[in-house]
This record gives structure tokens, sequence and C-alpha cells, in this order.
């Protein structure tokens, strides 16, 4: 609809022009009359005919520059989403300041009788101080410190209704991992998640695929995804915005995951070890589900003493194991015979893993 839109405005501008063209002509015919006909017939039929021409070609060229000005909107399009945000509108403002003030400017050069000269001076003026104002916008927004001391005036003149309301809280984005493993509605709930919360149209069409596979595991996993999604969107006391950006030159989920972090200057929230060290590497912050279990699950020192249940035999002989609440495996020495009982346990050492946390412990008795 835009396209065609944009075709008739393109026509009816070379119908213009080729009017004006057509007049131009008619009276050029009219002086030297080579036809020897009356001046109303080159005034009508000139402009009809240079008129119905021009508006043929520009018609027909209507295509090429509506490409034409895709291509550059892409390239333009392409080119901003580079700059980060902060710098883009603090540069926007500084472009608006120059340009006002090299606008009072301009108009002492009215008192320059030469037009050309005064034209010129202007011309360089807008450009000179659009160039400054930009420049000097973009300096100030590097100097964090200045930022920062701005950040407490307003927050000390202003009082602080919650945490995720505070301007340098960062959004934070949703892998297709995270979301299928379901702990962090729990983790919503308790509020401990600040800002908002956003799902990719990308990670969404991913978890729709996964739902939509012949596999029943897959699609179970699918569907529990999307049950997730729906409880921190309705159910949950948080702000949840779906965003439609999209890389279409990125095939990877994961590698749009980064660039999507890079552009809104958000973290990834996920337990996909291997993107958790890729983001790692672009200076991405994250936020690793499992890490955070690992982190809360209560400290056990060797030398403690606790009660266990003993739940089946371990690898080595005679070796009985047990779980915390948390699921922690406890390997329990000598345990083997205590098999489905509750024993008192003293703890021998403590062994951290990637996969998660073990316990070594031995009989009291």
């Amino acid at each position: 609809m835009i396209e065609k839109i944009i075709k008739y405005i393109i026509t009816f501008i070379g119908l213009s022009s080729g009017i004006a063209v057509g007049l131009q002509v008619a009276d050029f015919l009219y002086e030297n009359n080579p036809f020897n006909l009356h001046e109303m017939v080159y005034q009508i039929a000139s402009p009809a005919i240079v008129g119905i021409v021009f508006a043929l070609i520009a018609y027909m060229a209507s295509r090429l520059f509506i490409k034409l000005g895709q291509k550059l909107a892409q390239i333009t399009q392409s080119e901003l989403e580079k700059i980060p945000q902060q710098d883009f509108l603090f540069g926007l403002i500084g472009l608006i300041f120059g340009l006002i003030i090299a606008f009072l400017i301009s108009g002492l050069y009215e008192i320059i009788p030469i037009p050309m000269v005064a034209n010129s001076l202007k011309i360089l003026t807008f450009i000179f101080f659009g160039y400054l104002g930009i420049s000097l916008a973009q300096k100030n927004i590097k100097d964090q410190s200045r930022l920062a001391d701005l950040a407490k005036r307003m927050t000390a003149q202003k009082p602080i209704k919650t945490v995720s309301s505070g301007p340098l809280v960062k959004s934070k984005i949703l892998d297709t991992s995270v979301i299928i493993d379901g702990r962090i509605a729990d983790i919503c709930k308790t509020g401990f998640i600040e800002g908002e919360v956003i799902i990719p149209e990308f990670v969404l069409s991913e978890l729709r695929h996964i739902a939509d596979s012949s596999d029943a595991l897959k699609r179970n996993r699918g569907r529990r995804g999307l049950d997730i999604l729906k409880i921190i969107q309705k159910d949950l006391p948080i702000v949840v915005k779906i965003v439609d950006t999209d890389f279409d030159d990125v095939a990877e989920v994961d590698v749009k995951l980064i660039k999507l972090a890079q552009k809104m200057n958000g973290c990834i929230v996920t337990n996909d070890y291997n993107l958790n060290k890729v983001a790692s590497l672009q200076e991405i912050l994250i936020l690793n589900i499992n890490e955070l279990a690992n982190a809360v699950k209560p400290v056990v020192l060797p030398g403690e003493e606790m009660l266990v249940q003993i739940i089946k035999e371990g690898k080595e002989s005679n070796q009985g194991v047990s779980y915390l609440d948390d699921g922690t495996m406890i390997v329990v020495e000598d345990g083997r015979k205590f098999i489905n009982e509750n024993i008192q346990v003293i703890v021998t050492s403590v062994l951290q893993t990637a996969a998660g946390r073990m316990i070594f412990a031995k009989s009291k008795s």
C-alpha cells in the first residue's frame, strides 16, 4: 500500500515537472512558430505531451527509486543500531542545541551586502555548531563520574519508590533454556529480579518450534516453557516486555541474544554454560540461574553433624548416598548398611564441582 502511494507521488512529481517544462517549450515554439499554429495550441499541446512523457518516465523509474530508498534506509538503520543509545540520545540533544545557537548567530550575516557570501557563512555556521554540539555531548556522556554525581543528586531530591524504578537498572533478557527450566518464575516471584524482563520474539519462536516438535520430550519442554512465560507475564508483579527486534543476518539464537543485550545495554538471564562463557567474553553481564542456586545453598563445614536418610548405595564399596533438600548429594562412608534409615553423620569434606557441590561424610556410630 505504501509503495503504491509513493509511486503515485513520484508520478505526480514527474507530471508536474513535465507540465512546467512543457510551458517553457510552448513559449519557445510560439516564438519560432515552426508549424504555423496558434499560440493556444502550443500552450495546450506542449504541456500535455511533455507532462505525460515525464509522468510515464517517473512511473517506470519509481520502482528503482523505492528500492534505492529501502536500501538506504536499511544501511542507515544498521549504522544507527551500532551507536549506543546513550551516545545517540545525547548526540541528538547536542545537535539540537548547536543548531539553535547557529540559527541565532546566522542572523548577524544579514548585514553583509553580498548574498552569496552571507549564505555561505550561514551554511558553514550551521555545520560547525552542529558538529560542535554532537562532539561536546558525546564527550561529556563518556565521563562516568559526572553521570554518577548527577544520578546521586537526582535520587537525593526524589524518594525512590522501588529499586526497579532506578535509571541504572539493566533490563533482564531471558533465553530459551532459562524459560524452560522454570525456576525463573519463582525467582521473579521473590522480587530479586529488578527492572524490565525482556522476552525477544525470536526466543518465543524457538519455544513454539520446540513445543511443536515430534519428539515427546522436546514437545513437553516447549509447552512447559510457554506455561512459565504465561505465569511470568500474567501472575507476577513485574514488567514484562516482548520485543520484536531481530537480526536477520544472524541464524543462531545465542548470537542474537548477545547482539540484543549490546543494543539494549541489558543483561542475559540463562543457565546455558556455553552462552555464559561467550557472553562474558563480549563483556555482557550474565545472570546464571545455576550459579545462583549454588550460591544460596547452605554452607556446610567439615566436622559438622547432620541427620540424613540413606537413600541408596554409592559407587564405591559400602558407600551410602543421601540428599539435602536442595538436591546436594551426600556420600556417606560405610553407609550402605543403613539404607532407608535416618542416621547421624559427621561431615569430612566438601567438594565443589562445575555440576554442583558434593558432601562427604561418615557415620557417627
